[in-house]
C-alpha cells in the first residue's frame, strides 16, 4: 500500500511527540494506516484515482491523529494530495512552494461569512489549463477560523466559498452552522466543481464507506443509531 501524505506527517508527528495521543477510544486495537478499528479495516477497499485538481492540507496540531478526520480520505483517493501542519510563525518551506506554484490557481477553501473586507471572494473555481490548488484547512471550526485568520501566507489568495448545498449523508461532527461540513465532503464536491467528476465520485464513495464502517465501530454514537433505525424502518416496509 503506497503510503499518502497524511500518514507520512503521522509519522513524522508520533517521531516528535513527547507524549502519546490519547482521543476516545484510545484503548481500541487501530489499523494504523486507516485508524479505524482492526474489524473495520478499509484499507482493502481504498482505489486511488487521478485529478487534475490537487488538495493541500493544513492541518491543526493533532488532527493527524484522530480517528475520525475525514482528510485522510482525500489522500487515500488522491495520491498527489500534500498534507502539513499548521504553524502561524514558520509554515514548511514546500507548502510556501506549494501555494506560490505558478502552475496552479490556489484557493483557499472557507465560508465567504468569515472573510474580511476587500478580500478576494470566489464562489466557482477557474476551469482552465491551470488546475486548481485547493487549500483546505483541517481542524474543529474554531481550529479552522483561528487558521484562516492567524496565516498571512494565505492572505493574498482567493477564498472559494461554496454556496452550493453540498451533498451529505451522516455527519461525523456535529457542525455549528448549515455552511460547515466535514473535510472530505467539501473535497468531493469541490472535485465537481472543477470538472473531475470521477474523482468527486470515488470520493463521495470512499466517504460514505468510511461512514459506514466508523459507525460500526461506534455502536452507540447517536448517528449510529439513527442509521440503524433507518435500516430497520425500510426493512419493516
Amino acid at each position: 500500500m503506497t503510503k499518502n501524505a497524511v500518514y507520512t506527517l503521522r509519522q513524522e508527528r508520533l517521531a516528535t511527540s513527547t507524549k502519546p495521543f490519547k482521543a476516545r477510544g484510545c484503548r481500541v486495537k487501530r489499523c494504523q494506516y486507516c485508524l479505524l478499528p482492526i474489524p473495520q479495516c478499509l484499507c482493502q477497499d481504498i482505489a486511488p484515482t487521478q485529478a487534475k485538481s490537487q488538495f493541500c492540507l493544513v492541518m491543526y496540531d493533532g488532527e493527524v491523529f484522530k480517528p475520525s478526520n475525514t482528510g485522510k480520505l482525500i489522500a487515500d483517493i488522491l495520491p498527489n494530495t500534500l498534507a502539513f501542519q499548521w504553524s502561524r510563525t514558520d509554515p514548511a518551506p514546500q507548502l510556501l512552494a506549494a501555494i506560490q506554484d505558478p502552475t496552479r490557481q490556489p484557493y483557499i477553501i472557507f465560508p465567504e461569512s468569515y472573510s474580511q473586507n476587500g478580500r478576494t471572494v470566489v464562489n466557482q473555481p477557474t476551469i482552465s489549463d491551470k488546475p486548481a490548488l485547493f487549500i483546505l484547512l483541517d481542524g474543529t471550526w474554531p481550529e479552522a477560523r483561528k487558521m484562516f485568520r492567524k496565516s498571512p501566507y494565505f492572505d493574498n489568495i482567493p477564498v472559494l466559498s461554496i454556496n452550493t448545498k453540498i451533498r451529505t449523508d451522516y455527519l461525523l461532527r456535529t457542525p455549528s452552522k448549515e455552511d460547515q461540513h466535514c473535510t472530505a465532503e467539501v473535497a468531493a464536491t469541490l472535485l465537481e466543481l472543477a470538472g473531475d467528476t470521477s474523482a468527486s465520485e470515488q470520493l463521495f464513495k470512499h466517504f460514505s464507506l468510511f461512514r459506514d464502517k466508523y459507525l460500526e465501530g461506534k455502536p452507540h454514537h447517536p448517528l449510529a443509531k439513527q442509521l440503524q433505525a433507518e435500516k430497520s424502518l425500510t426493512h419493516c416496509e
